[in-house]
């Protein structure tokens, strides 16, 4: 029967420098490695760490954006996006999308329904292409809606408003408070959205020629029309609200403003080159990402710089 060493942690009495001998490994190749491993240890703490603290405002934020905001930080403890990417793996932390679908669109109605006048737009700058959308954010006991409006260009929010009623109030209150806070209100605009009741109604066709901006909609009940909207709504549902269950709408709409500041002023976007919103917002050197499969010639604004 093996002697027991006083102090040892091996099994069956074993001293880490009998198993080295028995092993044929060499005592300073052991130790080396434990203490690497301790390394190891230590940076994993610290890392997660400081993705929790980005977490607790973003739970859902991906490892890409979680990148660039803490790119600093994961610079100083040499670790790089694919090591990010490795970390968090390990430790059951990448976020797996989820995707789920409510129609809130009613084209079937009396209005006029205007033609599309992005398919061939190059979006160059802010308030050049404002999107709309609303989407489902409610319980089977209490349903909610939010109303969106969104710049193309810089993808920021700038108009919302949370209804409990599909009705066309909520799509209005939305963009009366984007069309409130214009940087640039001189300038050409367009406002695109599908072809709901809510956007072909006279009250918000009304705004829209009040405030001399051009309407353009979706020609078909096609998600692909109105892609910018459509990733926004996902953004906030799937990364902010997501597993959120209220059936007060006071408190659904702080956690909206709440949501959409954040959005807006602390996440990077892809598509702007892993710039905020905000930022995007009060510049125009920057030229955004695009995914489309074509490059059809650009169709200019009439009063556009």
């Amino acid at each position: 029967m093996p002697r027991v060493i006083e102090g040892s942690n091996i099994e069956h009495g074993w001293s880490k420098v009998e198993c080295c001998e028995l092993l044929g490994v060499n005592r300073q190749f052991y130790y080396r490695c434990k203490q690497e491993q301790k390394k190891r240890e230590a940076l994993t703490v610290k890392v997660l760490e400081l993705v929790t603290q980005v977490r607790m405002r973003q739970p859902r934020l991906g490892v890409r954006k979680l990148y660039t905001i803490l790119e600093q930080e994961l610079r100083t403890l040499d670790v790089g996006r694919d090591r990010l990417f490795d970390i968090l793996r390990a430790n059951h932390m990448l976020i797996k999308p989820r995707r789920r679908y409510h129609v809130t669109t009613n084209s079937h109605h009396r209005f006029r329904k205007h033609k599309n006048l992005t398919q061939h737009l190059e979006v160059k700058r802010p308030e050049q292409l404002w999107v709309a959308d609303i989407t489902y954010i409610g319980t089977r006991q209490n349903p909610m809606y939010l109303a969106l409006v969104t710049d193309a260009y810089a993808k920021k929010v700038v108009g919302y408003d949370v209804s409990n009623s599909l009705n066309a109030q909520g799509a209005i209150w939305a963009l009366k408070r984007g069309l409130l806070q214009r940087e640039y209100p001189a300038e050409a605009l367009i406002h695109h959205s599908d072809r709901g009741l809510q956007y072909c109604c006279d009250d918000y066709q009304e705004m829209l020629d009040d405030a001399q901006v051009t309407c353009s909609m979706t020609e078909k009940y096609d998600p692909y029309q109105n892609a910018v909207a459509e990733r926004v709504n996902g953004i906030l549902k799937q990364e902010f609200i997501r597993g959120i269950q209220i059936n007060d709408i006071q408190l659904m709409k702080k956690i909206i403003k709440q949501s959409i500041d954040i959005y807006n002023t602390e996440r990077p976007h892809l598509s702007c080159r892993m710039k905020t919103p905000e930022y995007m917002h009060l510049q125009r050197e920057i030229k955004i990402k695009t995914y489309k499969k074509e490059n059809p010639p650009a169709l200019e604004l009439v009063g556009s710089i």
